[in-house]
């Protein structure tokens, strides 16, 4: 394991040394701040407001795990009393409890969501994004309306009790977005690379049900060289022998690049990317699954939530495992793609990557209609109760963060950064997202955003304690971060790192923070 020393200049904490020394772990390199080892956790589907609108007042009814906010305490920009009794929309927004922790997929399309911004009146979600058959089998609130209103709701400190301790104990956003509007898998691609255009289509693995490929590609911007289009649905990538349906490839560099160029360990951490099987030619099968906390199985592997597979530089089309744990990190044929397993396995060897993405097994990832919150908190709990315990958490950074909203209700509308006019945008009027053409990184249409409100945490002994950060924040800001900590210059291409946010102010360099101990089933303190 490394050693390093850190220089206080005037004060100020400014500059890495790391201590050289032959066979030591992965290369982490040289940062500019403590943080040595960055951990993203990206969850799936969840608005600001449907996890956080009342934070930090929780109902705290018997029978539910309490949680009492400790004084002092910083407010959001939630939920008020008038947004809860004379909300804009069709319903008011109703309170979640554990019992409904399972509840229907909202619509969640790249224009259904412009729609219910409403030019920003935040007033057309029941009608533009609320999803499911009906009222009761989604909420178990028998309110008998259609179209379903459950897409108002929230959870408070009683369900999400783990994500409420953790902002109590170290920082979180409530000013952090989608880099665009839409699903899965656009947020996938902001994340590691910070643009959505480039996408080429590939061959269709045709299954009963699946959309096209140009249905996914919006045309309207100049042929560059990455490609003819812009990504704003859900097809699988091209490089990845998991995938069925339709599949698309994305050209362009994403922040893997930039780590491999300067030799930089890094991974991305998947549930179920091992394959279970492999047929007689050698292909994967990606079979694992588990049972959500309804008894529903669930398969752990989904291949549009991982975005190194659509870029042929960063894939592992046969899901290859790595040659050794020690070449985990680094580039062999595993090429950075891995299973969440692999992570714990370097863990284990005090052998973390500098960078590492972690995508839970799907019915851990908190995704509406077949994850929850209840699953997704003790998949959080557990992976960070384990990282605390590691020798490496001095150096260690968390960042929790989210795909896209689903299309739960959220009553901020962030600024349009990415203009766009194409047929399917709607922000601001039909076929309008903006009217400045000089808003379109490098020309490239549909992309739309900033998108949805989305919660954004640091858990990490360097994070502001308590703290509620409220500077301008996307996805694309963990690319930033990435690229300014270890010194990797930009992306380029349109990429939106060039605009991004900083994360620092979640950051406090000068102070850390004892580890929280959560109990994963509850969400609440435990001794550790």
């Amino acid at each position: 394991m490394r050693v390093h020393r850190w220089l206080l200049v005037a004060g100020s904490l400014v500059f890495a040394v790391p201590a050289s020394a032959a066979g030591a772990g992965p290369d982490v390199g040289t940062t500019s701040t403590p943080i040595r080892h960055l951990v993203v956790i990206f969850q799936e589907n969840v608005s600001f407001d449907h996890y956080f609108g009342t934070y930090p007042n929780a109902l705290d009814p018997p029978g539910e795990p309490a949680f009492h906010a400790r004084p002092g305490t910083p407010r959001v920009n939630g939920l008020d009393q008038s947004l809860l009794t004379a909300n804009p929309n069709l319903s008011n927004p109703q309170r979640l409890d554990r019992s409904q922790a399972l509840t229907c997929d909202q619509d969640h399309g790249y224009t259904a969501e412009q729609l219910a911004f409403d030019h920003g009146a935040m007033d057309h979600f029941v009608q533009e994004t609320g999803g499911g058959a009906s009222v009761q089998e989604c909420t178990g609130k028998a309110t008998g309306t259609v179209p379903n209103y459950a897409v108002m709701d929230y959870y408070d400190g009683n369900t999400v009790t783990a994500l409420w301790n953790y902002a109590q104990h170290f920082a979180m956003s409530d000013n952090a977005y989608g880099t665009t509007f839409g699903p899965s898998t656009p947020g996938a691609l902001n994340v590691v690379a910070g643009n959505t255009f480039g996408v080429t289509c590939g061959p269709s693995r045709a299954v009963s049900g699946a959309s096209p490929c140009p249905a996914d590609v919006g045309q309207a911007g100049p042929a560059l060289p990455q490609g003819p289009g812009t990504d704003f649905g859900d097809a699988d990538p091209r490089y990845d022998a998991c995938s069925s349906g339709s599949t698309m490839a994305m050209g362009g560099k994403n922040v893997g690049d930039l780590l491999n160029a300067k030799g930089i360990t890094w991974g991305w951490f998947e549930g179920g990317f091992r394959p279970t099987s492999r047929t007689s030619s050698g292909s994967p099968v990606c079979g694992a699954g588990h049972a959500n906390i309804g008894g529903h199985q669930v398969t752990d592997y989904v291949p549009h939530h991982e975005p190194f597979q659509y870029y042929p530089q960063t894939a592992n089309p046969l899901h290859l495992p790595p040659t050794s744990v020690a070449m985990i990190g680094h580039t062999d044929q595993a090429n950075h793609q891995y299973d969440l397993s692999d992570f714990w396995a370097a863990a284990e060897q005090h052998d973390l990557p500098a960078v590492s993405y972690l995508k839970a097994p799907a019915y851990e990832d908190g995704h509406a209609g077949y994850s929850d919150p209840l699953d997704e908190q003790r998949f959080l709990v557990d992976t960070i109760n384990h990282l605390e315990r590691l020798p490496e958490w001095r150096s260690t950074a968390v960042v929790i963060t989210y795909d896209d909203s689903d299309g739960w209700y959220d009553h901020v509308m962030g600024p349009v950064l990415t203009q766009s006019q194409t047929a399917l945008d709607a922000l601001t009027g039909a076929g309008q997202c903006g009217a400045n053409a000089d808003r379109t990184p490098n020309g490239q249409q549909a992309r739309c955003g900033l998108g949805p409100r989305l919660p954004l945490l640091v858990i990490s002994p360097w994070a502001q304690q308590n703290h509620v950060d409220h500077a301008l924040t996307d996805q694309t800001s963990v690319v930033r971060f990435i690229e300014e900590n270890w010194g990797l210059g930009s992306i380029g291409g349109g990429s939106v790192d060039a605009m991004a946010g900083s994360l620092m102010g979640l950051f406090d360099f000068h102070h850390t923070v004892a580890p929280l101990f959560l109990d994963p089933a509850t969400g609440e303190r435990t001794s550790g």
